[in-house]
């Protein structure tokens, strides 16, 4: 975070700071300062203009998705160090979605309680970052060592003016995407004997569930202040602002302890509302 001694003056501020903090360890450890910062109760949320686009590294190259190299088997060393850039990059991205749904929608709208939620949703993907930049290490690789996908500020762009759409499409979408799928990779990676790997998959899902938990409660509780219908709504913005549609088989036990029901989504299951 690159601001004064004393830190930054607001919420909104730190989290702009941290935007535009290239370096991602860096970026990390801004992220727990500015956790902790506001933790003590006494930081005003404040207004503050984030960027278009978040600063990055001048490594890893940026590469669309069907440019992208298809991913080793888990056996392999190499296969893992993929997997493992793969997800760093994710959760880089996934830091920086924390800290914009701050900075870009701090309104009077919002009291107090939904900025502690997405604080402590960003400072748990730095959280997570740093987990999965440091087992990378353990393999003598680091991140920016491999091509990474360059759509993933899709997702923000797409969600820029509308924090409805957002709270539908990164949570509610992306991140509950995670539920379905890595139970399955933790469980690939134990069978082949890789439990330190496998420990922060397990560590990464438990906090997914509680993000995508924060994300429904805001999702229905801003609609019903706005005196909208949550499930109507959550329909027309994904299919209006995600690219793609949602791919079942969805974990259901997961979004279900997360306060997700299957009627949001399974209608929007590759096929669309019926």
């Amino acid at each position: 975070m690159q601001a004064g001694a004393a830190g930054p003056a607001t919420l909104a501020a730190g989290a702009v700071a941290i935007l535009a903090t290239a370096d991602p360890a860096a970026k990390a450890a801004a992220s727990r300062t500015l956790a902790a910062a506001w933790s003590g109760g006494t930081m005003a949320v404040g207004r503050a203009t984030p960027p278009v686009r978040p600063a990055r590294p001048s490594r890893p190259t940026l590469h669309p998705p069907k440019a992208m190299p298809k991913r080793r088997a888990f056996g392999s060393q190499a296969g893992r160090i993929a997997l493992l850039h793969a997800l760093a990059h994710i959760e880089l991205n996934a830091i920086d979605l924390g800290w914009d749904v701050i900075a870009r929608f701090a309104t009077p709208e919002l009291p107090r309680e939904f900025f502690d939620d997405w604080v402590v949703v960003a400072a748990e993907e730095a959280s997570h970052f740093e987990l999965l930049a440091g087992r990378l290490a353990d393999f003598g690789a680091a991140y920016g060592d491999l091509p990474a996908h360059g759509g993933l500020w899709e997702a923000a762009a797409a969600t820029a003016d509308d924090l409805l759409a957002r709270l539908a499409v990164v949570p509610l979408v992306l991140e509950a995407r995670g539920l379905d799928v890595t139970p399955e990779m933790a469980a690939r990676l134990e069978r082949i004997g890789d439990l330190p790997t496998a420990a922060i998959l397990h560590r990464i899902y438990r906090d997914e569930i509680g993000h995508v938990a924060i994300g429904m409660r805001w999702f229905e509780r801003l609609c019903r202040t706005r005196g909208l219908a949550p499930e109507a709504v959550f329909h027309e913005r994904v299919e209006r602002c995600f690219k793609g549609q949602l791919k079942p088989p969805f974990n259901r036990a997961a979004r279900a302890a997360a306060g997700f029901p299957a009627r949001y989504y399974e209608p929007l299951g590759m096929s669309g509302p019926g």
